[in-house]
């Protein structure tokens, strides 16, 4: 028997060791997921025949360049998260919805703007943000509370999940290497159709869900009457808020930006013309649309277009909240990044690859069922999202036409299912709504994050055997 014939198993061993290791740590211990990745690359490496010093040059090379490509993104994404909640921002934006689509399309309204709140904005954060208005829109209405609040934090899952700057799908796009233009637009395309289902399910579903609480606990989810104020001073809080535009233009301008710089790279290979990306016009796309100087002016106009009277204290008080707040996941994704980078130099990626690639199973659907299942044991959308990409990123770069954004999207698309009990967000939007039994906490929530995660599945492999 040669080398490689006894390496290929122990390689094997090591990785499903290593994954056995990482979800008992996570779920049955006190060990947090950033130090259950590092042991995990660590078992990885060293039962996959590692030199000591090899694995910890390859655990810090991995966790350093992961997070030189989208470090600075996501602080700055963070930063200007924390401007657009502090400025009311998300508020004006949730009211000019409602305005535009009028009457008997609240859940829309509610939708669209998580939908969009949710790019720059923690999905946590934002629903505590407008949860207010969904009380508020229920009592001026007649609609449901949980129709319009399983709209909201539906919208607000959907892009939190795979549209960057947020930073999960940010870190995917890291790991897997790809531009972030394309990580945008294709977020975007397959969480549409989710939007759809969401709205169809919080309008059948949200009325009988109520009905039900109201049935067998002999209570009423009519909100408290702090709400009401909120109805009462609407038209004066509008006045308070910065206009839409201003609103809008710190998310808006960095995705112009980059989604130019990626289409003039797309036509300098589409006419294989180096000029156009060399000349003036095209060095300047580059510099301005790169992810960190994009979002960096989009903090700048937060900055000075969302805050322009508040004092300087306070406003780098404010960014500084925001960076606070994504610290560990700047550590768990380049923690991702660094078992990614053992299972590439140790072999068994490329050894797991040429397996995979003799299986009657679309290859990308590999970061998908690893990103469904972690999601699933573990509860943190993030942590399964780079858990996926970054086991699944050294595999299928040894598969051959692997269109690896959309394997990027897989690994985001899959963290979406059955949030439930272990998902904080999943304790945020049933308790902020009032709904306290696990039978409709689950019918409220992990029915249509399950109904999403399906429908952008299948809308992925749709694209996947049209253009992969």
């Amino acid at each position: 028997m040669n080398a490689t014939a006894i390496a290929g198993p122990q390689l094997m061993v090591g990785l499903v060791l290593a994954i056995f290791v990482l979800i008992v740590l996570v779920l049955r211990t006190r060990i947090h997921a950033l130090l259950a990745l590092v042991c995990a690359a660590s078992i990885a490496g060293l039962v996959g025949g590692m030199a000591p010093d090899a694995l910890v040059k390859s655990i810090t090379t991995g966790f350093g360049a992961t997070l030189s490509t989208i470090g600075l993104v996501i602080g700055f994404g963070v930063m200007m998260g924390r401007l657009l909640e502090v400025s009311g921002a998300a508020e004006r934006m949730a009211y000019s919805f409602i305005r535009w689509l009028g009457s008997k399309r609240e859940e829309w309204a509610m939708a669209i703007t998580g939908y969009i709140v949710s790019v720059p904005i923690f999905c946590d954060s934002a629903f505590v943000i407008l949860n207010p208005l969904v009380r508020a829109l229920s009592r001026n209405t007649g609609k449901s509370v949980l129709t319009l609040g399983i709209a909201l934090a539906g919208g607000l899952m959907l892009t939190h999940h795979a549209v960057p700057p947020t930073p999960g799908p940010l870190g995917i796009a890291g790991i897997f290497n790809i531009d972030i233009g394309l990580m945008i637009f294709w977020g975007v395309v397959f969480t549409i159709p989710g939007l759809f289902v969401l709205i169809a399910y919080a309008r059948f579903m949200g009325p009988r869900i109520e009905a039900m609480i109201q049935r067998d606990n002999h209570v009423s989810l009519e909100p408290r009457q702090a709400y009401q104020q909120v109805l009462d001073q609407a038209a004066a809080r509008e006045r308070e808020l910065p206009p839409l535009w201003l609103s809008v233009l710190p998310i808006a301008l960095p995705i112009l930006l980059i989604f130019t710089n990626t289409l003039v790279g797309a036509l300098a290979k589409l006419n294989g013309d180096a000029s156009i990306s060399q000349g003036v016009i095209g060095q300047v796309c580059a510099f301005v649309g790169n992810p960190v100087i994009a979002v960096g002016l989009g903090v700048v106009v937060a900055i000075y277009g969302l805050v322009p009277r508040m004092p300087r204290d306070d406003v780098i008080a404010e960014m500084e909240k925001g960076v606070e707040s994504a610290g560990i996941i700047l550590l768990v994704t380049g923690a991702g990044g660094a078992l990614g980078a053992v299972l590439r130099d140790s072999g068994a990626g490329q050894y797991m690859g040429e397996w995979v690639a003799t299986l009657p199973l679309p290859a990308v659907l590999i970061p998908f069922v690893i990103a469904s299942l972690v999601r699933l044991i573990q509860g943190s959308g993030t942590v399964a999202m780079i858990t996926g990409a970054s086991i699944s990123a050294p595999i299928l770069a040894a598969i051959p036409d692997v269109n690896m954004v959309f394997a990027a999207q897989a690994a985001a698309i899959g963290s979406m299912v059955f949030g439930y009990f272990n998902d904080s967000y999943f304790w945020v939007v049933n308790r902020l709504l009032g709904v306290k039994n696990a039978k409709h906490q689950l019918l409220t929530w992990s029915v249509p994050t399950t109904l999403c995660w399906f429908t952008a599945l299948v809308t992925l492999l749709l694209f996947n055997a049209i253009l992969g």
